[in-house]
């Protein structure tokens, strides 16, 4: 796995009080590992902090598995912004 998935994996594992093992693609934070809303916010604030990534609210509510957290920090990374109109 490359170190951005293993980064985010350690992150949530911490901050969730989970098993890095338990943590797949398809884990789904909420149902899998009683993520709440709340939990959700810290760990992308988390994210922010440690990979210097600014993800918005609204973001931050769409991700409900491990592989979306992947998707979302992955696409900030490589500078992917909405096309301005």
């Amino acid at each position: 796995m490359d170190e951005l998935t293993e980064r985010l994996r350690a992150l949530i594992a911490k901050k969730l009080n989970a098993a890095p093992e338990r943590i797949r693609p398809d884990t789904d934070l909420v149902a899998d590992l009683g993520a709440d809303s709340l939990a959700i916010v810290e760990i992308m604030m988390a994210l922010e902090d440690e990979l210097g990534v600014l993800v918005e609210d609204d973001e931050a509510e769409r991700v409900r598995t491990f592989a979306d957290a992947v998707a979302l920090i992955a696409g900030k990374q490589s500078g992917d912004r909405p096309a301005a109109g």
